[in-house]
């Protein structure tokens, strides 16, 4: 099992010394076949490059190793580690998400169901204090507390795509898969 608080406490101090916002982490899968998927953005593209994944992937690696040898265990047998940018349909987890992000359409899951809805798509109205509004498509103007929300995303519309900045795609072609040897002496 996964700490999603506690790792966040100590992922989020290493996004930020590299200059990055933490927007998500979360734990996926089971068995062997586990991932620690972190989501961080340069606040300035609202994504990460290549590169800017491997620094913080490195970052994450090293201070999770050192907290693990000083004898704390921060996750529970062998998981691989994810780091990415948020992407265009991007997961709506912090307060300025649902702000910055409003006039566009998004789904949200809810944890427990509000005027007999679950699931709620329409257009982001916005969050005012800790309350996000959406214009659902069916149910018409809904308020949902944050505490709420179980996930929020953005949908894939041709506006989200006008309104967001091109991907800079830099650094992609120079990806080098390590085998495991490689890996072991890294």
């Amino acid at each position: 099992m996964a700490d999603i608080a506690r790792l966040t406490q100590v992922i989020e101090p290493e996004a930020e010394k590299l200059g990055f916002e933490l927007v998500r982490v979360k734990m996926t899968g089971s068995g062997d076949e586990r991932t620690l998927q972190i989501m961080a953005e340069d606040p300035a593209t609202g994504q990460l490059v290549v590169e800017q994944c491997a620094a913080l992937s490195r970052a994450i690696s090293e201070q999770i190793d050192l907290i693990e040898e000083a004898g704390e265990e921060l996750v529970e047998g062998a998981y691989n580690l994810e780091v990415s940018s948020p992407g265009i349909e991007r997961p709506l987890t912090r307060p300025k998400d649902f702000a910055n992000w409003a006039g566009h359409e998004a789904k949200i899951a809810l944890a427990e169901k509000i005027d007999g809805h679950r699931n709620l798509t329409g257009e982001l109205v916005g969050i005012e204090g800790d309350v996000v509004s959406i214009e659902d498509a069916k149910a018409g103007r809904i308020a949902v507390p944050l505490n709420k929300i179980h996930s929020a995303q953005l949908v894939y519309t041709d506006k989200l795509v006008a309104a967001t900045q091109p991907l800079d795609m830099s650094g992609v072609e120079d990806i080098e898969e390590l085998n495991e040897e490689e890996e072991a002496n890294d």
